[in-house]
């Protein structure tokens, strides 16, 4: 192929022509970057040096946009606003950049004339990896929709250069290993050498004789930013995705101890520099993890901050007379989650150290242009710091958050004597002698306008129980934003044979910016024909899917058999080890049947994947008990036509763009109350997975949507979990014998001899860390076998289920991340469409 490639490179002249949307065109211009941007040897055009220009050529394309749009903000000065979000799981950039632009035909044409498939090139690119799981993809799906939208609104975030980490499933397990997206270079960004900032840390505050506080000395370094393009879909908005990377100047690098052979301390600065954007959610378990993570968030605060002021004092300049107390009508900040909470602090900081305001007035400019969204009701999730460690890091900040809490304590003891009683939960500083924090949480909902959970659920409960104080006093301080996600790249890009299907049954392809008309496949769902088109849309989809499982684990799966797939983050909560546990009785009961008997089940494959913290135990013992599991199933003669079980190595959005389209039944298992949202679920549903699930997060709105007969449910209600611990506590629960029999296989040393008792022991006893089963497994188990039962005999019945799918899909329309969007501009941001002409 490569030697095809030169040859067909020397018949296509290499010319500039970076707005063709000709393949002719395309084709010279991909050659042009090939000869002229050259980052490799000039006699290759190897699949990945076509990538690099291929990924070029769309780049020209999109800094052309990228600049009008840039230029038409300016000029039209609409509120803007700024999303601020410590991830960002991109995904590949070069389908989703071209689907956009609608030029992916061209594209195909344009390198086929260069002797390559635009698939074999699509796969040379690395997934960015800027983010870890949920909250990451929410944050690109919302991007997409902002830009789609032609919303003025741009996300900050940080330049991870190892992201978070590579996973290698072995023997042992996990293996984690740094990612390498960086390691040659990201053709998508863009450096900005004339973007840069300072950003202090340590130090301390001087107070000048005229009462004015300065924060000084400790070490600076700088904030250089990169900007990825965000094209929306068949649009010219093209918006920006602006990420930091720290660095320190060359005035830091001191020459006198290097030539004096200290190498090390001659460059300190640099090398702490250079830390700080390394590595995504360094491990905080040391006093040093924990100062590098508050430095990241503080660095994505400080940088975005001084860039947004900055912004708005150069628009503001040309108008003559300005007001600071203008600067909430034409700014809109978004804290996604509380990792970016020192916004507050350090808008306040930069307003009254640096632009002179007082107190009460840098208050109401902060107060009135910042939002917060709640993700989770985990404890262990809402961020509480070590004060002694911010006044270490941020003695300034430390000092705001110290009067922030000091007039919050006031204002009740004035206006709510009623909840005196409350202000040891409610205030911002946790004064423990043992252990005293700042609750990011606690200082998010005192300071910003609106607060928003991302389900109905979730939402509900953030009212009635986290936040239920605060609510009191601030009733119509609390919404919420039901999630969403993008129907382009996950339907119309991952899934075009069924995309055209959609489009071609609905005589129109409006569906991919109003998702609603999807509703109108509900009066076609039993139509034979488009039952037999869909059929076949989803085969291709799982044979793809068994190339894909065969090379990257090794294991050869049956299309014809149920594809039933759990990807997320590996956590107790959301009891990936519910699903195993029930592979395993499936698999128990298969060997004791007879062969006669196995011919009238169901064959399934069991596919689970995602990324255990490097950190959590128990997480990482559940990987490596359901690759032990898969691998003593899938060699078993006996049954391995009926059962196999894969774990999936590496999840990330480019496997779950594979994965997703080929499911038939995904689990969403979560323990009810746990899952603030999850957004896999609607990508699943979406692409017509029926759901096995429990009344948690979205799926309780997903359910409603698509219908209750659509969706596999099971397990205890949110508001039973409290009473089902409390009776377990006083040791009144009563295992089902089907548990106590797939926890004593394991026990048996049938998958092998690793001790997986610390892991069996979580399920067991009444209480106690890591005993009484927190997660309610052993109550659910009965319910979630029942579940699968009826699964199973669903799955036989191949018009209904065909049916159930279509319905899935037809019910989807509300979980699009345009419709999440609309709504937080309107009720939230109070901005506007501000389309390029």
């Amino acid at each position: 192929m490569a030697a095809n490639g030169k040859a067909a490179t020397e018949k296509v002249p290499a010319v500039a022509n970076p707005l063709s949307e000709e393949p002719t065109g395309i084709a010279s211009n991909i050659n042009y970057h090939a000869q002229f941007n050259p980052h490799f040897s000039p006699f290759k055009f190897e699949p990945e040096q076509a990538f690099f220009a291929t990924a070029e050529s769309v780049r020209d394309r999109l800094i052309k946009q990228w600049n009008e749009t840039f230029l038409h903000f300016h000029k039209a000065d609409p509120k803007q606003t700024y999303y601020l979000s410590m991830e960002y799981l991109q995904g590949r950039a070069l389908t989703n950049a071209i689907g956009n632009l609608n030029i992916q035909d061209a594209y195909a044409d344009a390198l086929n004339k260069l002797g390559h498939e635009l698939e074999e090139i699509v796969e040379q690119e690395k997934d960015a990896a800027l983010g870890n799981g949920g909250l990451g993809r929410l944050a690109s799906c919302f991007l997409d929709s902002m830009a789609t939208l032609n919303l003025p609104a741009w996300g900050y975030g940080l330049r991870y250069k190892y992201g978070l980490f590579k996973q290698r499933i072995t023997k042992q397990g996990q293996e984690e290993i740094a990612e390498d997206w960086l390691e040659k270079f990201s053709p998508w960004e863009v450096v900005r050498h004339d973007v840069v900032f300072p950003v202090r840390f340590f130090g301390r505050v001087e107070v000048n004789p005229d009462g004015f506080r300065k924060w000084v000395g400790g070490e600076v370094v700088q904030a250089l930013a990169y900007d990825v393009p965000i094209p929306g879909y068949k649009t010219k908005n093209t918006i920006s995705l602006r990420l930091w990377e720290a660095k320190a100047c060359a005035e830091d690098f001191n020459l006198f101890q290097f030539n004096d052979g200290q190498y090390e301390s001659a460059a300190k600065l640099h090398s702490g520099a250079q830390q700080i954007c390394a590595v995504l959610y360094p491990g905080d378990a040391t006093e040093n993890g924990k100062l590098l993570r508050l430095k990241q968030q503080y660095f994505l605060c400080s940088s975005s901050l001084q860039d947004i002021i900055l912004r708005f004092k150069e628009r503001r300049s040309g108008k003559g007379l300005w007001q600071w107390s203008e600067f909430p009508s034409k700014v809109a900040v978004q804290l996604n989650d509380t990792h970016p909470t020192l916004a507050i602090p350090e808008l306040m900081r930069l307003l009254m150290d640096n632009e002179g305001l007082g107190w009460d007035e840098a208050w109401d400019v902060t107060t009135r242009t910042i939002a917060y969204t709640n993700h989770t009701v985990l404890p262990e999730a809402l961020e509480k710091w070590s004060q002694p460690l911010m006044w270490k890091l941020l003695p300034r900040h430390m000092e705001i958050i110290e009067e922030i809490d000091k007039r919050f304590l006031a204002m009740i003891n004035a206006s709510r004597p009623d909840l005196e009683h409350k202000l040891s939960s409610m205030r911002i500083l946790d004064h423990n002698p043992q252990k005293p924090v700042v609750r990011m949480a606690n200082l998010c909902v005192v300071s910003a306008h609106t607060v928003n959970g991302v389900a109905q659920l979730h939402s509900d409960i953030l009212k009635a129980e986290l936040f239920a104080d605060y609510v009191s006093m601030w009733p119509t301080k609390f919404q919420n934003k039901t999630n969403g996600i993008t129907p382009r790249r996950w339907l119309c890009f991952c899934s075009p044979e069924l995309s055209n299907i959609i489009t071609k049954w609905l005589k129109t392809d409006q569906w991919v910016t109003n998702l609603n008309l999807l509703s109108g496949l509900q009066k076609l769902a039993d139509n034979a024909d488009l039952q037999n088109e869909w059929a076949s849309a989803k085969m291709a989809n799982k044979q793809r899917l068994a190339q894909y499982i065969l090379r990257v684990a090794g294991v050869s799966i049956d299309p014809n058999s149920l594809f039933d797939i759990q990807v997320k983050r590996i956590h107790e909560y959301k009891r990936q080890l519910l699903n195993i546990l029930g592979a395993i009785y499936r698999y128990k009961k298969l060997k004791e049947m007879s062969p006669e008997q196995r011919t009238n089940t169901t064959p399934r494959t069991v596919m689970i994947g995602g990324k255990a913290f490097a950190t959590y135990t128990n997480a990482k013992r559940i990987v490596k008990l359901v690759s032990d599991v898969g691998e003593v199933i899938n060699n078993d003669p006996e049954v391995n036509s009926y059962l196999k079980v894969v774990f999936v190595p590496n999840y990330n959005v480019s496997v779950a763009e594979m994965l997703i389209p080929g499911s038939e039944l995904s689990q969403h298992i979560s323990t009810a109350g746990m899952e603030a949202s999850g957004t896999s679920n609607m990508k699943f549903a979406l692409n017509g997975c029926l759901i096995i699930g429990t009344l948690d997060g979205a799926n309780v709105e997903i359910r409603e949507e698509i219908g209750e007969d659509n969706f596999f449910l099971f397990g205890a209600r949110a508001d039973e979990v409290p009473r089902l611990r409390k009776e377990r506590e006083n040791g009144l629960f009563k295992p089902d014998p089907r548990f106590e029999e797939a926890k004593q296989f394991i026990r048996s040393g049938a998958f092998g001899s690793y001790d997986y008792n610390p892991l069996l022991d979580s399920l067991e006893g009444d209480s106690g860390y890591g005993r009484g089963d927190y997660f309610l497994v052993g109550h659910d188990f009965p319910s979630y076998m029942d579940a699968q039962a009826r699964i199973d005999e669903v799955y036989k019945d191949r018009k209904k289920w065909l049916k159930m799918s279509i319905l899935s899909t037809a019910g989807s329309g509300k979980f699009s991340s345009d419709r999440t969007i609309a709504q937080y501009a309107k009720d939230i941001w109070n901005i506007e469409e501000c389309r390029v002409p």
